[in-house]
């Protein structure tokens, strides 16, 4: 049997997940604002010891890469790399905008949605200002756009919109829905990356063996961290 943890800390919820054979065992969200750095630990003991099962147990571990929050990327794949080092298993990343994207196609209601197979999927996590980050995706999940920052405006997507239904959710949509105008346009609210889902992606990709070069591997910040300098006027 292959146990596997997944921690997911790219937004503002953190979310903790344990799957056998790519089948969920138990999985614990909390969508508190930068909950990761003061929570992530006491989540995944409370995983284990609520399912009753012990670390000394996983083959792997999962994470989020990002994009998403700085710190909280930071803090979950530093755990998930020391997990791994200490007890000597492989990492395996998944891009978060995937995993909504993923999330998404899943959703009962938009299975019911008579644009399912055609329509093109735009996950969106929050930036700065009016920036997300973003991607499009078909619906095999594969890349139409690759992930980048983007400043919204009303221009925006408009070569693909203007022909094919696009579907905007995650917490960067809600702030694009007064700007992006077009019949095209469909939003949806209250997507969160969940570890749930991405311990479902990630059980493939460590059976492909698809791992992280452990030593090296860092968080996709997408953008450079900035650090607000002090006002000492």
């Amino acid at each position: 049997m292959a146990l596997l943890l997944s921690l997911e800390t790219s937004t503002q919820s953190c979310s903790v997940a344990l799957h056998e054979d790519g089948i969920l065992v138990a999985s614990k969200t909390i969508e508190t604002p930068r909950s990761a750095a003061s929570l992530l630990a006491v989540m995944i003991d409370e995983l284990f010891r609520s399912s009753n099962r012990k670390p000394q147990e996983l083959v792997g571990v999962i994470v989020a890469a990002g994009p998403g929050s700085y710190t909280g990327l930071r803090i979950g794949v530093a755990t998930a790399k020391g997990l791994c080092y200490a007890l000597n298993i492989p990492i395996v990343s998944l891009n978060t905008l995937e995993l909504m994207a993923y999330q998404f196609l899943e959703m009962e209601s938009f299975k019911k949605d008579i644009h399912y197979n055609e329509a093109i999927l735009c996950p969106m996590l929050d930036a700065r200002r009016m920036e997300v980050y973003c991607a499009l995706f078909d619906h095999d999940l594969n890349y139409l756009e690759e992930v980048q920052a983007k400043v919204i405006d009303k221009e925006s997507f408009m070569d693909s919109i203007e022909s094919t239904p696009i579907f905007f959710f995650g917490d960067g949509a809600d702030k694009c829905k007064d700007i992006i105008k077009h019949s095209n346009a469909h939003f949806s609210s209250g997507l969160i990356p969940l570890a749930s889902s991405l311990g479902i992606l990630g059980y493939k990709k460590w059976k492909d063996c698809a791992y992280e070069n452990l030593a090296s591997f860092e968080p996709f910040y997408l953008k450079d961290f900035l650090i607000k300098k002090p006002n000492l006027n």
